[in-house]
């Protein structure tokens, strides 16, 4: 074994076993709601989506807001993709090929895209590269739970940046850090009513956490494939265009499905471009479920079922029949809290708790969401993970 594999090999098995020793793991959490203290950044800004507006006016109040933090990030997501891409190439992605991409893009997506771009001053390509990046580099710690009483309580950590540049000096992700400040949530609405609302990146047009008030609550995670992502982007760039990027069809599921049976069959039914993981909850007893996708179809549906004693169902991004990478287990930790928690005591308080315990919060978390389906609400925190703390 030549000495890069085995030093190589030597961190991997470093961080493996920290993620099992304290400081890097702890005990549940408890009394951390309302959210304080150093791993609570702060709150988030409400902003409306007015439907009834031509979609390439509709994202220009908070574009306008978040114009300097959106040319920021995506100024580091170039920096960070000239690290990968051969000297030149980049340049003819994002000026010549990603552009002709956003015309391809399903209604109203494309032309979203273009007006942002028009909002910000910053090139179409580089719009594009910005929404494309949350298919293939999210990583998420997502619970549904329900109370002794019924009640439907979804809770969700986004963890994203990983691999994606480390600060050295302040201990952190880059492109963690860059998020933060674009954390915004969102009310969708028309004829000015709420249709779903949405914690979202100003200048992202999917979905990836949100509410149907009453109706059902749903999140995204990434689900690690070698038939992954960036194989469904190649094929939707040279032309092959009949799956639907995840995060666009959860937006068009919070926007149009009217049920939480209707949710759990577009979601299970729909080619994809990507594998996923889509965890549901809806406004009934039982209604929880973590739908595994492969892109063509839906390969598992864990549900909640009382009667198996299964009050809540739990996902990071590792297909629940296996086990997890033995260098990212947030799993075990995260059922751990719950048990601890038991349903008698489970809550919006008691989530958030499980939440901010170490590793489930890390250092790619940006924001901490809340939802609770029967009184349509839907909160977020942003995040920060104080050292010592796992770099995921």
């Amino acid at each position: 074994m030549g000495y890069s594999a085995f030093l190589i090999l030597t961190v991997l098995l470093s961080v493996a076993s920290a993620q099992f020793i304290p400081p890097y793991t702890e005990d549940c959490r408890a009394d951390m709601y309302p959210p304080k203290g150093p791993t609570y950044r702060g709150g988030v800004s409400w902003y409306t989506v007015d439907l009834d507006q031509p979609p390439s006016k509709r994202w220009t109040p908070l574009i306008t807001d978040k114009k300097t933090e959106l040319v920021s990030m995506v100024q580091a997501i170039k920096d960070l993709a000239d690290m990968f891409v051969p000297i030149g190439r980049l340049t003819e992605l994002v000026d010549l090929t990603l552009p002709l991409m956003a015309s391809t893009l399903p209604e109203p997506f494309g032309d979203e895209l273009k007006g942002i771009a028009d909002v910000s001053g910053i090139a179409l390509g580089e719009i594009v590269l910005f929404n494309i990046f949350y298919e293939v580099f999210t990583v998420c710690t997502s619970v549904v739970a329900e109370d002794t009483k019924g009640n439907l309580i979804h809770g969700r950590n986004l963890d994203f940046g990983l691999f994606m540049g480390w600060d050295v000096k302040n201990k952190s992700w880059i492109i963690s850090e860059k998020l933060k400040p674009l954390v915004v949530n969102l009310d969708f609405k028309r004829n000015n009513q709420t249709v779903f609302k949405s914690t979202n990146f100003a200048g992202y047009v999917g979905m990836l956490t949100g509410i149907k008030p009453h109706i059902f609550t749903l999140t995204m995670n990434e689900r690690f494939s070698l038939d992954g992502g960036y194989i469904g982007i190649l094929e939707w760039i040279f032309g092959n265009r009949d799956g639907m990027w995840m995060s666009f069809l959860t937006r068009s599921v919070l926007e149009k499905a009217n049920s939480y049976e209707e949710a759990k069959a577009l979601l299970a039914q729909t080619k994809l471009l990507a594998p996923a993981y889509f965890i549901l909850g809806g406004n009934s007893t039982g209604q929880g479920c973590i739908i595994t996708r492969s892109r063509l179809l839906s390969l598992d549906i864990l549900e909640i079922d009382l009667k198996l004693g299964r009050w809540y169902v739990l996902e990071t991004n590792y297909d629940n029949w296996k086990p997890p990478l033995f260098l990212d287990d947030r799993r075990t930790p995260a059922m751990k809290c719950m048990k601890k928690t038991t349903q008698a005591n489970i809550s919006l308080k008691t989530m958030y708790d499980m939440l901010s315990t170490k590793p489930m919060l890390n250092k790619l978390t940006t924001y901490t969401t809340l939802m609770q389906v029967s009184k349509g609400n839907l909160e977020s925190y942003i995040r920060d993970c104080p050292n010592p703390c796992m770099p995921w």
